[in-house]
């Protein structure tokens, strides 16, 4: 029989919104399968009990506080990692946060500051990754974007839209990269995190947590998605991948 080969084993991987949810998730699946994590995320407690928990398994883990608001906290997400580690084959653009409103309600705000995370945050990652990317010769971009942007519903338009712009921006890149690095895009459905907690209009809070108790599923789907990506052979670049509960509409 072949021996299957651990394509993640060894590679330094980046991570942002660690500290919870799909992140987390992410981050003690691919540490277990001996990635190198490099966790990022703005509360410092959750990602210094996060890392202690990876190298009491085990694994590889080292973390650096990061608001994806702030280019500058990326460009040293990254250069940890490479100070670390001497590379990074992998990031991962997960931090999000959702506020739904009709766009009528006209919640500037809001829709700003989905801005600045879901779209600026990824950008700002790929913008501090791809020159070590370039150096390297390899890299792997990998966005956690949301069937949002799939399913066109009230209330999600802004952040339907901020998750749509990183899915097409992203395919050029691919395009672009002539496949000197690869990018995945995963679409999660109704997951088990904090997302919901983020919404400020309570009754729409209170709904999406419900919904979320009766049919979400857990975020090791979605770390397993990620694993999945990152193990495939260098020249295999797996693009859009959508997991929701079955039920999910």
């Amino acid at each position: 029989m072949k021996t299957i080969e651990n394509n993640i084993k060894g590679k330094v991987v980046a991570i942002t919104g660690a500290s919870s949810g799909i992140g987390e998730a992410i981050a003690i699946m691919l540490a277990a399968q001996g990635a190198k994590v490099v966790l990022g995320a703005r509360r410092a407690d959750r990602l210094e009990k996060l890392v202690e928990r990876i190298i009491n398994d085990g694994g590889e883990a080292i973390y650096q506080v990061t608001d994806v608001k702030r280019r500058t906290d990326l460009i040293k997400l990254v250069a940890l990692a490479s100070e670390t580690y001497g590379r990074l084959d992998v990031m991962v653009n997960n931090a999000g946060i959702s506020h739904l409103s009709r766009v009528d309600e006209v919640q500037v705000e809001d829709w700003e500051e989905m801005i600045d995370v879901n779209l600026k945050g990824p950008l700002y990652g790929i913008a501090a990754a791809l020159p070590v990317f370039k150096k390297q010769g390899s890299g792997h971009i990998i966005n956690i974007i949301s069937t949002s942007g799939i399913k066109i519903v009230p209330l999600q338009g802004v952040y339907a839209g901020t998750k749509n712009a990183i899915r097409t921006i992203a395919e050029a890149l691919r395009q672009e990269s002539g496949g000197q690095y690869r990018v995945t895009g995963i679409s999660p459905g109704f997951i088990k995190t904090e997302l919901a907690d983020h919404v400020k209009d309570k009754t729409i809070m209170t709904a999406i947590k419900e919904m979320a108790t009766r049919i979400a599923i857990s975020p090791d789907a979605i770390a397993g998605a990620v694993a999945y990506a990152i193990s495939q052979p260098a020249n295999v670049d797996v693009g859009d991948i959508i997991i929701r509960p079955t039920v999910q509409d």
